[in-house]
């Protein structure tokens, strides 16, 4: 729940603006929280009670301007409101605090590490992901848990998040036809869960391996002499 001092009369979602209108760096920046959001599309299909959301406003005061994450998700809350869908995230009309936030640095440095990371810890997101293929001699990928009001900075590749129910990191893979590192979700023994495409191709090769059992044994049966067309 929020903790801040609001004023009494607050505007809707509607009466706000849906975006800083600030373009994106690059490609990445919508691809990588977009492939994490098909992933759970699929996951979570059943699931009413969740939205990740990717390059939308988030508003905590009236009066100031929104954070725009590249990606956040949050738990607890309804995942469609009508069939217009969210402008953009409003705290005081949510109630709800976003669980997990990512941002993917670009060669634009947006102050991820510093200022973003200050916004974060201040409102209480609970996971704050920063992913940077450009990095060197650190790891692409930093997962920071808030802990007793300040982050600290996970171990591992991929790093568990029992709170959401799954884990998060980054592998080389396929994704829109480009091969490179991409981020993913894991289960808790650290597999990682298909893309859609992995998914489709997947079943695919299942049927075909169906259908391929029942030439096999449909042959066998006809050196039998049995006509698998009789059987019934």
């Amino acid at each position: 729940m929020l903790e801040y001092n609001l004023p009494r009369y607050l505007p809707s979602a509607e009466e706000l603006p849906d975006s800083d209108e600030t373009p994106v760096d690059n490609e990445l920046q919508e691809l990588i929280p977009g492939l994490l959001k098909a992933i759970l599309l699929i996951l979570w299909a059943e699931r009413m009670d969740w939205l990740f959301a990717i390059d939308m406003g988030v508003y905590y005061h009236p009066d100031k301007p929104a954070i725009v994450p590249d990606g956040f998700l949050s738990l607890g809350v309804e995942r469609f409101y009508d069939e217009e869908l969210r402008p953009s995230y409003v705290l005081w009309d949510e109630n709800v605090v976003p669980i997990f936030v990512l941002e993917v640095v670009s060669q634009n440095y947006r102050k991820e590490y510093t200022t973003k990371l200050d916004e974060y810890e201040a409102l209480g997101v609970l996971y704050y992901v920063i992913y940077s293929s450009r990095r060197r001699r650190k790891p692409h990928l930093e997962v920071h848990k808030l802990v007793n009001g300040k982050y600290e900075l996970q171990e591992g590749n991929p790093v568990w998040l029992p709170e959401i129910g799954l884990g998060i990191g980054c592998e080389r893979g396929n994704y829109c036809g480009v091969t490179r590192e991409w981020m993913y979700w894991y289960d808790e023994q650290g597999q990682r869960y298909l893309t859609p495409a992995e998914q489709v191709k997947q079943e695919t090769q299942r049927a075909q391996q169906a259908e391929e059992r029942v030439q096999q044994l449909t042959e066998q049966l006809r050196a039998l002499g049995i006509d698998p067309d009789n059987l019934g």
